[in-house]
């Protein structure tokens, strides 16, 4: 008797405490994350909340992306930095010589500045369109929008495995589309097309998997809705100074 309600007591307080440690640990998705500091550098800010891009993005997805994948490239690029001073420029500057370093610092760095993009051209009200001086570029590079917009897709659906797709702008000041694996960039020194990124679009599965599963093409077609071509735009602008 007296076992059995030992036993009781002791399912009964680590019930509590799992109930505890599940509600200290409860992500409010309508809120943006909180400021995350690593060794005295700041990681970048989503300027939106992790349910803000429902239902094309899931809360869930958001949240994993940014506070697992992200930060994770993120301190490991922050400890690259630590030890080795050189590295502690503008990481454009390290992309653009990224064959001088390691497999690590390749990867991590490349993941950190990926990812910032990808979270900066989108917002919960997109699905507007390219204007101004950026919509004249398009036109004048692929005849249309909806012929760079087929042509992006279809290098997103075309990549095998893990990667990237880009639109991205050449030392011509001339707009064209990419596609790397892994977690490369056009900035990069060992990729075939080389330019400025200014939109970015992450097929890694850990991107799309929870809401889409296998079906990459719906969940390319649903960020086309969600794209910020004001920053897009703004970006494009930048990269001919």
């Amino acid at each position: 008797m007296k076992f059995k309600i030992l036993t009781l007591i002791i399912v009964f307080l680590f019930l509590s405490g799992l109930k505890l440690f599940s509600q200290t640990n409860a992500v409010d998705y309508s809120k943006k994350p909180a400021e995350f500091v690593y060794k005295g550098i700041s990681f970048y800010q989503l300027p939106y909340a992790y349910n803000a891009l429902e239902p094309f993005i899931d809360k869930e997805t958001v949240m994993i992306h940014y506070d697992r994948h992200h930060k994770t490239y993120f301190t490991k690029y922050v400890d690259a930095m630590e030890a080795k001073p050189e590295l502690q420029v503008k990481i454009e500057d390290v992309l653009k010589k990224i064959s001088q370093y390691s497999d690590a610092i390749h990867n991590n760095a490349g993941g950190y500045y990926n990812h910032i993009l990808y979270w900066q051209i989108m917002q919960p009200d997109g699905n507007n369109m390219p204007k101004g001086i950026l919509a004249s570029a398009i036109d004048k590079k692929f005849g249309s929008f909806e012929n760079m917009k087929k042509q992006i897709t279809d290098a997103a659906l075309s990549r095998f495995g893990s990667g990237w797709v880009w639109l991205s702008v050449n030392e011509k000041h001339e707009l064209f589309v990419s596609s790397t694996a892994n977690q490369d960039c056009p900035l990069m020194d060992i990729v075939k097309e080389r330019g400025t990124p200014i939109f970015a679009l992450d097929v890694w599965e850990h991107a799309y998997y929870l809401k889409y599963q296998n079906k990459r093409k719906d969940y390319v077609d649903n960020f086309w809705k969600l794209i910020n071509w004001t920053v897009v735009e703004k970006l494009y602008e930048e990269a001919g100074k």
